[in-house]
C-alpha cells in the first residue's frame, strides 16, 4: 500500500495541469469559429471584386455562415452530452477545416457560399460543446472564474482581432488566406485535442434522441434566421419576411409541444427554471445585437466615411482587443471574486454603453484619436469584465449532464442576437442615410446619419441589458468543493 502512495499523489496534480492544455487547445478551436465572423468583414470589398458579388449577393457570404451556424448551435450541444463532447469537437473540427479549405479555394460565387454554409455546419459543432467542457473541467469557483475569463478572451476579443488579421492577409497576400489560415491551425489543433482533452462518455443515444424535436428546432431557428438576413432586401412589413417569421414562430412553438411531451427531449424545459441562464441568454441577445452590429456598422464608418485602408480598420479595433484581454485574462476574475460576478456584468455593461454612446457622437470629418478611440476603450473594457462574469451566470445551477446543452444555447443566443442585431441596425442605418440623400444631404452626411443612427439604438440595446441584470439575475448559491476522487474520474487527462 505505501508504496502506491507517491504515483496516485503526483497523478492528480498532473491530472489538473493537463487541464489548462486542454483549455488553451479548446480555446484555439474557439478563435478559429470567432475569428471567421468577423475576419471575413473586412476583405468583402476584395472579394467582391474578385468574384463579381453584388451588393445584394456579396451580404450571403456572411449570412450564409449565420444561417447554418446558428440553426444548429443547439442540437449540436445537444448530440455533445449525447454522443461524447469530445467527438462532437473533433467532428466540427474535420468539417470545419476542410470547409475552410473550400473557401480559400472557391473561384465563383456559388462555390464560396456554399463552403460557407459548410463552415457554419463545422462552427455550430465545435463551438457548441466548449462552454460546458470547460465549466465540467473547471467545478471549483475560483478557477472556473480564471478558464472562462480565457474563453471570454477568445469568444469576444477574438472578433476585433478578426478584423486586424483580415486586413494584414488582404493587403499583404489576398482574400483567400482569410480562409486558408484556419486549415493548418484546424490540423494541429486536431491532433492535439486527440492528445489532450479527455474523452468522456455521452449519455447515449437512448437518454434523448429526440429526432422530431431536433428537426423542428433546427428548421425552426434556420427559417427564422433567413428571415432576418434577407430583411435588409425585403423589408420588415414584406410578406417574404412576416410570412418565414410566422413559419418560424410555428415550427418553434411545435418544438417547444414537443419537448413537454416527448419522454426523452431533445432540450428539457426545465432547464429554464434557472432564472441566471434564462436572464443571460436574453441579455446576449442585446448584447450581440448591438455589438456586433456596431463592429460591422464602425468598420464601414471607418471605410466609406473616414477612409480606412483595411490593415488601418483592423488597427483601429485593437483597443477593443487588448482591453478585452487585460481585463478578462486577469482583472476581470479577481472583480468577480471579489464582488461577485452580477455586479462586474453591471460595471461592466455600463461602461460598453458610455462606449457606444459616445459612438453616436462621431462626424463626417471625425478624427480617429478624438472621436473614435476612446469608445473603443470603453467598449474593450466594458466587455472585458462582462463577459467573464456573464459566462459563469449563464452556467451557474446547470446540472452537470445539462453542460453542453446550456453550451449550446449560450451559443444560439449569441447568434440569434447577432443576426437580430445586425440585420435590424444594417436596415435602420440604410433607410436614414437613403432618407438623408433624398434631401440633398452629400453622401458622407447621410452615410454618418444613418450609422449614428444605429449606434444609438445598439445603446439602447445595452441599456435594457444593464436592466435585465439589475432587476432579474440573482447571486448564484455557493457550491460545495469537489473531491479531488471525483475531479480525478471526471478529468483523466494524464493517461491521454
Amino acid at each position: 500500500m505505501a508504496d502506491t502512495a507517491p504515483p496516485s499523489t503526483s497523478s492528480a496534480p498532473a491530472r489538473r495541469d493537463s487541464r489548462w492544455i486542454a483549455l488553451y487547445i479548446l480555446c484555439t478551436g474557439m478563435l478559429m469559429i470567432v475569428l471567421d465572423s468577423s475576419i471575413v468583414n473586412v476583405a468583402l470589398p476584395s472579394i467582391q471584386d474578385d468574384l463579381g458579388f453584388s451588393t445584394s449577393n456579396l451580404a450571403w457570404v456572411v449570412n450564409a455562415y449565420l444561417l447554418t451556424f446558428g440553426g444548429l448551435l443547439l442540437l449540436a450541444g445537444r448530440l455533445g452530452d449525447l454522443l461524447g463532447r469530445r467527438r462532437i469537437f473533433l467532428a466540427g473540427l474535420v468539417v470545419f477545416t476542410i470547409a475552410s479549405a473550400l473557401c480559400g479555394l472557391a473561384t465563383s460565387e456559388g462555390v464560396l457560399i456554399a463552403a460557407r454554409m459548410l463552415q457554419g455546419i463545422g462552427g455550430a459543432l465545435t463551438a457548441a460543446v466548449i462552454l460546458g467542457m470547460i465549466v465540467t473541467m473547471f467545478p471549483e469557483p475560483r478557477e472556473q472564474a480564471k478558464a472562462l475569463g480565457v474563453f471570454a478572451f477568445v469568444a469576444s476579443g477574438g472578433a476585433s482581432l478578426g478584423l486586424l488579421l483580415g486586413g494584414v492577409l488582404t493587403d499583404a497576400l489576398s482574400w483567400h488566406w482569410i480562409f486558408l489560415v484556419n486549415v493548418p491551425i484546424g490540423v494541429v489543433t486536431f491532433l492535439l485535442a486527440q492528445r489532450f482533452v479527455a474523452d468522456e462518455p455521452g449519455l447515449g443515444l437512448s437518454r434523448g434522441a429526440d429526432v422530431l424535436g431536433a428537426t423542428l428546432i433546427t428548421s425552426g431557428l434556420m427559417v427564422g434566421v433567413y428571415a432576418i438576413v434577407k430583411v435588409s432586401d425585403e423589408g420588415w412589413g414584406s410578406l417574404h419576411t412576416l410570412g418565414l417569421g410566422a413559419v418560424s414562430i410555428a415550427l418553434l412553438s411545435l418544438f417547444v409541444l414537443r419537448q413537454a411531451r416527448a419522454a426523452n427531449p431533445l432540450m428539457r424545459l426545465g432547464i429554464f427554471r434557472s432564472r441566471n441562464l434564462s436572464a443571460t441568454n436574453a441579455v446576449q441577445i442585446l448584447i450581440m445585437g448591438g455589438l456586433f452590429a456596431v463592429f460591422f456598422l464602425g468598420t464601414l464608418y471607418l471605410e466609406r466615411v473616414l477612409g480606412f485602408k483595411p490593415i488601418e480598420i483592423g488597427l483601429a479595433f485593437l483597443p477593443v482587443s487588448l482591453g478585452i484581454g487585460l481585463l478578462s485574462l486577469g482583472f476581470a476574475e479577481r472583480l468577480s471574486v471579489r464582488f461577485g460576478p452580477k455586479n462586474t456584468l453591471l460595471a461592466g455593461l455600463t461602461l460598453a454603453a458610455l462606449g457606444l454612446l459616445l459612438f453616436t457622437q462621431v462626424p463626417t470629418d471625425g478624427s480617429y484619436v478624438s472621436d473614435v478611440l476612446p469608445s473603443m476603450v470603453l467598449i474593450g473594457v466594458g466587455m472585458g469584465t462582462a463577459f467573464p462574469a456573464m459566462m459563469a451566470l449563464a452556467m451557474s445551477g446547470v446540472a452537470p449532464q445539462d453542460a453542453g446543452l446550456a453550451s449550446g444555447l449560450v451559443n444560439t443566443t449569441q447568434q440569434i442576437g447577432a443576426a437580430l442585431g445586425l440585420s435590424l441596425l444594417a436596415t435602420f442605418s440604410t433607410t436614414r442615410s437613403d432618407t438623408l440623400l433624398d434631401k440633398g444631404e452629400p453622401i458622407g452626411d447621410a452615410l454618418t446619419g444613418g450609422y449614428t443612427l444605429a449606434f444609438g439604438i445598439a445603446t439602447g440595446l445595452l441599456v435594457a441589458a444593464v436592466a435585465i441584470v439589475a432587476l432579474v439575475i440573482q447571486k448564484p448559491a455557493a457550491r460545495e468543493p469537489v473531491h479531488v476522487e471525483q475531479d480525478e474520474q471526471a478529468l483523466a487527462y494524464a493517461e491521454a
